[in-house]
């Protein structure tokens, strides 16, 4: 198959998937209502006193936007998985690990994305150093695709289980925890005056290394679930 043959399948593989989520947009809107509920609930916690949560800001922001895509982790693929739409894209010619990184794309884009144009109000909220705001978004631009690839694979290796919803997160946790060292981690070292860059520099490299990996494994993933 040519490339502009992959590429319509790409494109015809979006579509399909934005229209599912667009007929699903009340549940779309629950990634950023979470991640404005959890922000909500730091200030109520420890005080709104000047000072006080500013130097927790940048992980508090990272923790509310990896948890919020956590939430659609377990439907990456469990609609497909039930109303026969795995098994198709199973027997379709078009490489699966091209219809993964399409989904894959799509859940960025309806989980992280959304967070992502919150986070200057969830960081104004929680007091973050304005200065501190172009590396908090640069690190969640770089860091959120990485979540999604990441997530992607473990959710693939579940889909065959009937009650992956506890399991699913207990497995990706330990995998995210590196991303969200390096994304806090960069805001925190620029509040300090240091290089933050190499941090940054991880997250992008990641980043590349995933999205040639991660739908490769996610697709393996798929046809041993179904096997």
């Amino acid at each position: 198959m040519s490339a502009p043959g992959y590429r319509r399948i790409a494109v015809a593989q979006l579509r399909r998937d934005l229209a599912l989520v667009w007929a699903r947009r009340g549940d779309a809107l629950q990634p950023v209502l979470f991640a404005l509920l959890a922000a909500s609930l730091f200030p109520l916690a420890l005080g709104a006193e000047p000072g006080k949560l500013a130097p927790l800001a940048a992980g508090i922001v990272w923790v509310c936007v990896l948890l919020a895509g956590v939430l659609g982790l377990d439907t990456l693929y469990r609609s497909d998985a039930e109303d026969g739409s795995l098994e198709q894209m199973l027997l379709s010619p078009a490489p699966l690990a091209l219809v993964v990184a399409v989904r894959v794309l799509v859940h960025w884009l309806t989980t992280a994305l959304p967070v992502i144009l919150v986070a200057p109000l969830l960081a104004e909220m929680l007091q973050l150093e304005r200065p501190l705001l172009p590396v908090l978004m640069l690190s969640l631009l770089l860091g959120t695709p990485l979540l999604s690839l990441v997530g992607a694979v473990v959710a693939a290796l579940t889909v065959g289980l009937r009650r992956s919803g506890m399991l699913l997160p207990l497995l990706v946790m330990p995998l995210y925890v590196p991303i969200l060292v390096f994304g806090a981690g960069s805001v925190a070292a620029a509040a300090q005056g240091l290089a933050y860059d190499g941090a940054l520099v991880l997250l992008a490299g990641g980043g590349v290394l995933a999205a040639v990996l991660a739908p490769l494994a996610a697709a393996a993933a798929l046809r041993i679930a179904h096997s």
